[in-house]
């Protein structure tokens, strides 16, 4: 075959996160993003759980030379234009995230700090989160904790709109580039996120609160759009514009749909996108 014929290559996106056998989270929700949005998802799995919409049951880690091993498969074949990053459950699984990103020199990577399920299990070593900080936060471009997240990385509680942009700075202060504060677990009718990236004003986005029980996986599905988006060429803050607008209908679209007995998935093939091909270099 003449490979030299091939002028194009799909829009490519990694996630390296845990197995959610449930299909709502995790690297399944992952990859129903990146082709709902129209990218080629590839995956490097750190953990698998026995999950559902009920909880965690169980997790079984993944060795750090495996992951490293599907790290160097995917990059040294196929290459990637975004990374999102979740569950990262030991610090030697950090240190790996951090060597593929120096090694490969990765750009427009996503990091989601996943430490407490839906469900409110946990689902990081406390020993992990500090190396987390000193090896990921200068290292990615985008930081997207929640407010259960936040507060344990601060180690304070956080429950008010009005703390929001004081805790996003503090956050960016332990390394970020750029922090999205998700404001989706203050009480209220509306939902207001904070983004604070460095050399810009910080942004506001507020929209209207869907009431629905179906919410299992919206953080990873939020952080692996915002990395989509980042894949197709668009900056930071319309990234993020674009996401959230995707999340929003993936939540009203799945909100009547009753799957398992516990926090179901989101809608996310409401409007799936065509594959995006771009030039190849």
């Amino acid at each position: 075959m003449n490979t030299h014929a091939f002028t194009g290559q799909y829009v490519r996106v990694l996630t390296i996160a845990g197995s959610d056998s449930g299909g709502g989270a995790g690297i399944q929700a992952d990859l129903k993003t990146f082709s709902a949005l129209g990218c080629y998802g590839m995956t490097a799995i750190t953990a698998l759980t026995a999950q559902n919409t009920q909880g965690v049951q169980a997790i079984h880690g993944v060795p750090a030379a495996f992951l490293k091993a599907q790290l160097q498969s995917v990059l040294d074949d196929i290459g990637v234009d975004a990374v999102k990053i979740g569950m990262l459950h030991a610090p030697d699984i950090v240190e790996v995230v951090a060597w593929a990103i120096d090694h490969y020199q990765l750009k427009n990577v996503v990091l989601d700090p996943v430490m407490v399920a839906t469900s409110g299990d946990r689902l990081i070593a406390e020993d992990t989160v500090s190396v987390l900080v000193r090896q990921l936060f200068p290292r990615v471009e985008l930081v997207t904790p929640n407010l259960d997240e936040a507060a344990l990385l601060l180690g304070r509680p956080l429950r008010q709109v009005a703390q929001l942009q004081t805790a996003a700075d503090d956050l960016q202060a332990m390394g970020a580039k750029a922090v999205l504060l998700k404001g989706g677990h203050v009480e209220g009718n509306e939902v207001v996120d904070v983004l604070t990236e460095t050399g810009h004003a910080p942004q506001l986005f507020n929209s209207a609160r869907i009431h629905s029980h179906n919410v299992h996986g919206t953080g990873c599905s939020l952080s692996s759009a915002i990395a989509a988006y980042l894949a197709q060429g668009l900056a930071l803050g319309s990234a993020v514009a674009h996401a959230r607008q995707f999340i929003l209908q993936a939540i009203a679209s799945g909100a009547q749909v009753r799957t398992g007995h516990g926090h179901g998935p989101l809608n996310h093939g409401f409007g799936p996108q065509v594959m995006h091909v771009k030039p190849r270099p």
